[in-house]
């Protein structure tokens, strides 16, 4: 026990740091057990509070400016790449994007709280070209929130972690081997549901080489294009003769789509 909570003294500053930029880069590593570990050594007074602050903020500033310029410069592609590598299949990028859309710039302060909106936020912002010095506000505002909330939390709990501690080095590598079967286990439910998800819209879609085929033919239909205004914004572009109708629209606008023709629809 000694020489763990001595390893975290001596590195911790360190740890934080880089739990905080790797999981805001996007890698799968939870900075939250790191940061929490960390306010309970500062409630201590082993640790500095508000050196811990710092170097989480600066850590998580820095992944969100990395995929804001990954927005700017790859445009809508970078949306449809994190949709195709996202493990929740009925969302995907489409609740963050509709966050994003009604609250601005604001959502950076709140997105890290979010499953998902952490790491597409950033890219959002520089999709759409927001301007980088308002980003950077935002961003540095939401960081140092969600870190602080996380490193306050451990400092007023701090008595209780270190009991915490004692029993997970108590059971050694059962405690490793328990976080571990449950990391698998969630991804792979993830990963298992989309499967099935996409099994089921296969079953309804056509190929854009079929619909042009139709459309050559003479075919009478109708195409709706369903893109967020996000989507839209980003990349303007439309098929002829498309109805551009957002899904939030559909309620209000449902009188502009005929009845007695074939209806084909299309999102990003």
């Amino acid at each position: 026990m000694d020489s763990t909570i001595g390893v975290l003294v001596r590195y911790g500053y360190l740890v934080v740091f880089g739990s905080v930029l790797a999981e805001q880069i996007g890698i799968p590593i939870p900075a939250i057990p790191f940061l929490l570990a960390a306010g309970g050594l500062a409630g201590s007074g082993r640790l500095s509070l508000a050196l811990l602050l710092v170097l989480s903020g600066v850590a998580s500033l820095m992944a969100d400016m990395v995929w804001y310029w990954i927005g700017r410069l790859g445009g809508a592609r970078v949306l449809g790449w994190l949709c195709r590598i996202s493990l929740e299949p009925d969302s995907c990028v489409k609740r963050t994007a509709k966050i994003f859309s009604k609250h601005g710039p604001r959502s950076l302060v709140v997105a890290k709280f979010i499953p998902g909106f952490s790491t597409i936020a950033p890219p959002l912002a520089g999709i759409v070209r927001m301007p980088l010095r308002q980003f950077v506000f935002f961003s540095a505002l939401g960081g140092l929130v969600w870190s602080g909330a996380f490193i306050a939390l451990g400092w007023v709990f701090s008595y209780q972690l270190e009991l915490v501690a004692a029993y997970a080095v108590q059971f050694g590598s059962w405690t490793l081997a328990l976080l571990a079967a449950a990391i698998v286990g969630y991804i792979a439910w993830k990963f298992i549901s989309r499967q099935r998800f996409l099994r089921k819209i296969r079953i309804a879609r056509i190929t854009p080489e079929q619909l042009k085929a139709m459309l050559d033919g003479g075919e009478k239909m109708l195409i709706v294009d369903v893109r967020d205004r996000i989507d839209f914004e980003a990349e303007p572009t439309i098929i002829p003769g498309a109805l551009h109708l957002t899904i939030e629209e559909l309620e209000e606008r449902h009188q502009e789509i005929p009845r007695e023709r074939e209806i084909v629809l299309y999102c990003t």
